[in-house]
């Protein structure tokens, strides 16, 4: 496991010493008959109050620092409503008046759906408590503090736990819940949005990321209005339709000036994001487990976790917001021992070969790739299956025994052969990978045959085919075994150093709504088992590209497979959306042969390394013995390359400076700590005599510092001011799709 950085942050005293209490970054303070709570740092503050009639949560705001209880901004509201209906809500429950969309949704036995949860209390916690069975932030107490408020349904006999955990070096705050049943019958858990705020009447936009696969992560900003609006993933995986991420921004936010709060669910399955202005102007943000996929049985005694949601809040624009979810996201979240090392650049062999190969083509292909300076060679689908021997995507999935036809030998011997490649120009020799979809099982396969009952299905429905295969159900206990007894064999049968964890089709007949959510909590299982007992293997998921490009996986794993779609042109928009939550060190993005599989593009070789090089996972999915002399020529110079930057794109601040949606030239940036270093990507898409492109201003540099700054074939010196405040003009050539790589060091 990754070890906790230790920072010290400036603790923040309380504002009225006399009349409260004050504990790392988290506030208690008693205003009036109730007590009114902060969670602050220098930059961002979190605050609520017990409403001392009803003892309900009223929430008074979220964003930028305030450095006393804000004002009661409710107001003096009438109305055909009740007074739920006007008030700014914590934790909003169902029945009692309050008509918009409640976060808590409890059915008891007897039918009855009214929840009433009362505050009883608080306690404060150093650190930040894990969620048991769920991925989650975590930090020591010199990293986060956690608030922990209590309340109480006397009539149901459920109590309620909120927990509040601040990051204050990060402006984020992360929010999950708990609710245990303290009755003698079973109740139902109908909804659970982990997040949930009320905010004020405020002219705001709302951005989140949709897509389908191939054009994953969109953005999509759009202004809040009356009533409801928002996005969901019923696909019972986060999926590549709605990523489960949205931020609010005033209009006049731009990339990086004005305000804008990101919500980040830190889950792998179906969610639901929802935004409802009501009469008054306010806006309640939910987000949190889709509640058609949910209807947990929750027995006497039980508790039900909620995943967590985290939220970031900027006053320097979506850029801002974006950098605080990376920096945490890499300290805080994924615990791989990867997450900051440089990574291998590979070749993987799907697109070059798909399911044509055999022993010997497989160490050609190996040796080609090292003889480009590749030190990573992964051998993707069809090396497995016996009687239903792996040769096309109906057969084989679920036997994960290498296909005697093709590795006569077994997998070990194959895979020492392949390590015994040295790597161009180096002493080292190649590493090894392997590609594996265990969560789904082809009807043509042994597995199948002897556990049809261990795959998805309901009753007598027709079990429907996606791509040749079913989904297993991984809730179920034995499921969870098998595929980690089988995955142990591979990994206990050849020295693998890379896995390509792969899900290639959404969830159908799930037998209970339900069966999502308890196939997450089997899954975390599953890859918490294994990461945990082999960190030194370098994980990557996969789900036809990113289709659960989420935080909850990228807990375990540093990496994930932004698209199938290797396009350069395509892939620019893809990992700039992408980016908006997500650090670029979590993506991998190949380049790849031309005409492109999924779009028939051509493009420059220049132009698809550059693109690929601003992920932290670099590689080449093709067959080298199909290149040109000039690109073979070409790609020892561009991986070696790509290794001199990899350092600053898996560790620097990441900047937007144009976006490939707006502009004919989009660029970014990344910026060490320190701003000793840093690399600058550039884009040209369509050659253009007029007009002409703007001067490419820098960020995140020392305005006073002197920076050389070079493309490999030039080189000038200019202050970081200059670079920043007038920018740069770019001599493009005139072609289409060009791309400049600037690295620029401090002198």
């Amino acid at each position: 496991m990754k070890a906790q950085k230790a920072f010290t942050t400036n603790v923040l005293r309380c504002s009225f010493p006399l009349l409260g209490l004050c504990h790392g970054n988290v506030n208690w303070i008693a205003v009036g008959d109730g007590p009114s709570f902060s969670l602050s740092s220098s930059n961002i503050s979190y605050q609520f109050h017990v409403d001392p009639m009803t003892l309900d949560l009223i929430h008074d705001h979220w964003g930028a620092y305030a450095a006393e209880p804000v004002p009661d901004f409710n107001g003096v509201i009438s109305g055909w409503g009740g007074p739920y209906t006007y008030r700014r809500r914590e934790f909003p429950d169902l029945g009692r008046g309050d008509f918009r969309v409640p976060a808590i949704h409890i059915q008891h036995v007897d039918g009855d759906t009214v929840s009433a949860f009362s505050y009883t209390g608080y306690n404060i916690a150093p650190g930040k408590p894990s969620i048991p069975g769920l991925p989650a932030t975590y930090g020591s107490e010199d990293d986060v503090s956690t608030l922990i408020i209590h309340l109480y349904d006397t009539v149901s006999d459920v109590s309620a736990d909120l927990y509040y955990s601040i990051f204050p070096r990060y402006n984020a705050v992360a929010r999950s819940f708990r609710v245990t049943n303290n009755g003698s019958h079973n109740i139902t858990v109908m909804r659970a949005s982990s997040w949930s705020i009320d905010m004020p009447n405020e002219e705001l936009e709302l951005i989140d990321l949709y897509g389908d696969w191939a054009a994953e992560n969109r953005v999509n900003r759009r202004p809040v209005v009356y009533g409801e609006q928002g996005f969901r993933s019923s696909a019972g995986y986060s999926s590549q339709f709605h990523n489960p991420f949205l931020a609010l921004a005033h209009p006049s936010t731009t990339e990086s000036h004005g305000p804008a709060t990101g919500y980040s669910l830190v889950y792998s399955g179906s969610f639901s994001a929802d935004i409802e202005r009501w009469s008054t102007g306010w806006v309640r943000v939910l987000l949190g487990l889709n509640p058609l996929h949910l209807s947990w049985i929750l027995p006497p005694g039980e508790t039900f976790s909620s995943p967590e949601v985290v939220s970031v809040h900027s006053e320097q624009g979506l850029g801002g917001m974006s950098r605080s979810f990376h920096s945490l996201y890499r300290n805080h979240l994924s615990r791989s021992e990867y997450t900051f090392k440089p990574r291998p650049p590979l070749l993987n062999s799907w697109e070059g070969v798909h399911f044509d190969f055999d022993q010997s083509s497989m160490i050609k292909l190996a040796q080609d790739a090292a003889g480009l300076g590749c030190t990573l060679f992964v051998n993707d689908d069809g090396w497995f299956g016996t009687n239903y021997p792996r040769d096309n995507a109906t057969l084989g999935l679920g036997d994960w025994t290498p296909n005697p036809a093709k590795f006569p030998d077994g997998l070990g011997p194959f895979v020492n052969q392949v390590q015994n490649i040295v790597v161009r120009n180096s002493s080292a020799r190649i590493q090894f990978g392997l590609w594996v979809e265990p969560e789904m099982v082809n009807p043509q396969s042994d597995l199948y045959k002897e556990h049809p009952d261990w795959c998805l299905h309901m009753g007598r429905h027709n079990r429907t085919l996606q791509r040749d295969q079913l989904v297993l159900n991984v809730g179920l206990p034995e499921v969870q075994d098998y595929i980690i007894s089988v995955m142990e064999e591979i990994l206990n049968s050849a020295p693998v150093q890379y896995i390509k964890w792969d899900n290639n089709r959404g969830m159908h007949e799930m037998p209970s709504p339900s069966g999502s959510h308890a196939y997450m909590l089997g899954l975390y299982n599953v890859i918490d088992n294994l990461t945990t007992a082999h960190p030194d293997i370098l994980w990557e998921g996969c789900a036809s590209g990113g289709a659960r490009f989420d935080p909850g996986l990228l807990h375990y794993w540093p990496q994930s497979w932004t698209s199938d779609n290797t396009d350069g042109l395509e892939r620019l928009q893809i990992q700039f959306g992408t980016s908006y939550p997500y650090p670029p060190s979590s993506m991998g993005c190949h380049v790849s042969a031309i005409p492109n599989h999924q779009t028939g593009r051509i493009t420059p070789l220049a132009f698809r390394a550059a693109v690929a090089s601003m992920c932290g996972s670099f590689g080449l999915e093709l067959d080298p013995s199909t290149l040109q002399q000039e690109e073979i020529d070409a790609l020892p110079v561009i991986i070696a390359r790509q290794q001199q930057i990899n350092p600053i794109v898996i560790n620097g601040d990441f900047y937007r400076l144009a976006l490939p949606d707006k502009s004919n030239w989009p660029a970014a940036m990344f910026v060490s700590p320190g701003a000793d270093s840093a690399v600058l990507f550039a884009f040209q898409i369509r050659s253009s005599l007029k007009p002409l492109p703007a001067p490419l201003k820098f960020q995140g540099l020392d305005p006073n510092a002197k920076y050389r700054v070079s493309d490999g074939t030039w080189e000038r010196s200019w202050s970081g001011s200059t670079l920043m405040n007038t920018g740069l003009g770019l001599d493009w050539p005139h072609s289409d799709y060009q791309s400049f790589i600037l690295t620029i060091d401090r002198e």
